[in-house]
């Protein structure tokens, strides 16, 4: 286990100043955008999420602006970016800070814990980054530097190994907000060395200690790295115990009457809650079936390529069922479902495989 423990901040501090990254929308800002950055990052990576944030602001500048909005409106925002319930979760926390403290975001670690959709980690990295609070953060990035510089083995997922983690993290941050004959001198003049330590664990995650290929002879405390000098880089973070992906099959019933197509709102909980899709079934005879009961005639209706989409724990084979109806049925009126031009339709919230389906829609019938 590494010793020089003040060092390893220092040293981090230093090489963020003149290395780490600096053009991020949402660095120096305020809590509300700190927050919506931390929720986007979740999972997703910075060039995927940066013109998402940049859109998402410029439509909810406030808290009180997102709270105002529809859910509806926020997961169109959000449509593409994946992991809806975050989006779900930053629409409902937004509700209860306006219901509760007035539209501004709360101060104290406990309360903003409270919100939905914000763990232990993310509610320190709120309270580091926009208040330079000695907070110490445990993402997937970070994990990966401690367990490296460390010599942490042991999946992150195990609570024993987790708490190991937390220890180590807590133990290496910088003794005070300002550490001895070093101002850590940032935009506006003010003194956040914390908040520098911390974007600093997430940029040396991101850039320099990376799954795969790290870049050891541009880090900054590889001198007393345990992986580094014991020759175990590839071998942690300890891989998470290997499982067989589940596999799942799903059909899209795409109904088309002229250019529109006819979506459905799925429930608010499960994948894709509050999103708009396709009818959907397990195979191609119940979507088949459906389509009979509902009193529907077809003038054509072919079969489009099998894809897969992929989730965390699952994998989603989907087979898209295309359908040309020679009349809209009665269904249009149903609560819950919408006939939408597809070109339209791919404005709405919909969740990624959907816009993919639509786009080849769109791309065969312009």
């Amino acid at each position: 286990m590494p010793h020089s423990i003040s060092d390893f901040s220092s040293r981090l501090i230093s090489w963020q100043r003149k290395h780490g990254r600096h053009d991020l929308p949402w660095q120096g800002a305020d809590a509300y955008r700190v927050w919506l950055s931390e929720i986007m990052l979740q999972q997703t990576q910075v060039a995927t999420v940066t013109p998402y944030y940049q859109r998402f602001i410029t439509s909810f500048p406030t808290i009180s602006t997102l709270a105002a909005a529809s859910e509806e409106q926020v997961l169109t925002h959000w449509s593409g970016l994946g992991y809806y319930a975050r989006g779900r979760n930053l629409h409902r926390a937004a509700q209860i800070i306006v219901g509760q403290y007035g539209g501004e975001f709360p101060r104290e670690f406990e309360q903003i814990l409270e919100l939905p959709g914000i763990g232990r980690s993310t509610a320190a990295a709120i309270c580091a980054l926009a208040w330079h609070e000695r907070r110490a953060i445990l993402d997937g990035n970070v994990k990966r530097v401690l367990a490296r510089y460390c010599g942490i083995e042991g999946w992150a997922g195990d609570k024993k190994v987790e708490a190991q983690f937390w220890q180590q993290a807590e133990a290496l941050l910088p003794e005070s907000p300002r550490p001895a004959g070093e101002r850590a001198r940032e935009r506006g003049g003010s003194d956040n060395a914390i908040a520098t330590y911390t974007q600093a664990l997430m940029d040396m995650g991101a850039t320099i200690c990376t799954r795969s290929k790290p870049k050891c002879g541009e880090c900054p405390v590889r001198s007393d790295c345990v992986a580094f000098q014991s020759g175990r880089v590839s071998e942690l973070p300890t891989p998470r115990p290997r499982k067989a992906v589940p596999e799942r099959h799903t059909t899209f019933l795409l109904l088309l009457h002229g250019n529109d197509i006819l979506l459905e709102k799925r429930p608010g909980s499960g994948i894709w809650g509050g999103l708009w899709c396709p009818p959907q079934f397990d195979d191609e005879g119940a979507a088949k079936d459906w389509f009979v009961r509902n009193g529907m005639t077809a003038s054509q209706g072919e079969r489009l390529e099998i894809f897969t989409h992929t989730f965390t724990h699952f994998k989603l084979h989907i087979t898209p069922l295309k359908i040309q109806l020679s009349r809209k049925p009665v269904r249009a009126a149903q609560p819950g479902s919408v006939w939408l031009d597809v070109e339209e339709a791919l404005r709405a919230a919909i969740p990624t495989p959907v816009r993919k389906v639509l786009g080849v829609l769109l791309k065969n019938h312009p």
